[in-house]
């Protein structure tokens, strides 16, 4: 099994993901948050960790925040596999949702 540390990013590479995530894609975190974090009712969210695992948010729901995790679909080995799987999270998403996938989420970013 796995330490902590192993699952972790360096600093700065999370610092980065987190920037980019909350300066970007905010609207995307909701969509996620809603879609695959099992609450369909979060009206606000932002990242707040990620590691080789998965991705932390903090969520408002019923006016609350709320903690969310949502596992990446295998363990990633390096930051540069994170894009790919928050694209396919996002794809996820608006499929459960019934969203039409922005253009620009579906190739390069």
């Amino acid at each position: 099994m796995s330490e902590a540390g192993d699952l972790a990013f360096l600093p700065e590479e999370s610092a980065a993901i987190l920037r980019h995530m909350n300066g970007d894609h905010a609207a995307d975190s909701v969509l996620m948050v809603r879609a695959l974090g099992g609450h369909a009712t979060a009206t606000d969210a932002s990242v707040t960790g990620v590691d080789k695992a998965g991705i932390d948010f903090v969520a408002v729901v019923s006016g609350k925040e709320t903690a969310v995790r949502i596992p990446w679909g295998r363990t990633l080995t390096a930051r540069a596999e994170v894009r790919g799987e928050v694209v396919r999270l996002y794809q996820e998403s608006c499929a459960a949702l019934g969203i039409e996938p922005r253009q620009a989420e579906q190739g390069s970013h």
